[in-house]
């Protein structure tokens, strides 16, 4: 007998990015069923960083999941986990092929480095680059 954990997949979502959280809300209803994914808002006033071993910049500057046995993963692999616990593993596959997998790890980095300002909430610090006070934490 196999047994299975609680979860598939947990995701570190920033509750306070309203382009992450209409995604968010997406997989939530797509998960009601199967309950395979753990969502953990970075963003709310509870959430402590320590407990993922990430700084709160890193949890902020890109995608964090967290699989049963404790690996961390980042970036398009998060989606394509998220997206397999939901059942769409078939269309994942398509994902993984080099030319596929090259242009959405290029575009999730592009957007990653400007989800701030593109949701409106760029802080520029002394750098010019953008900031959220959740940094700081």
């Amino acid at each position: 007998m196999t047994l299975r954990s609680a979860f598939d997949v947990e995701v570190f979502f920033d509750g306070d990015c309203p382009l992450c959280v209409r995604e968010i809300r997406m997989l939530q209803r797509m998960d009601r069923k199967r309950q395979r994914i753990r969502f953990t808002n970075i963003a709310a006033a509870d959430f402590d960083p320590v407990t993922v071993g990430l700084s709160m910049k890193a949890l902020m500057d890109r995608i964090h999941g967290r699989l049963p046995d404790g690996t961390l993963i980042e970036g398009v692999e998060v989606f394509r986990r998220l997206y397999t616990a939901v059942g769409l593993g078939p269309l994942v596959a398509l994902t993984r092929l080099p030319l596929v997998r090259t242009v959405l790890d290029w575009g999730y980095r592009v957007f990653a480095r400007e989800r701030l300002r593109l949701t409106g909430r760029c802080v520029p610090n002394a750098d010019g680059l953008c900031e959220t006070p959740s940094h700081s934490r």
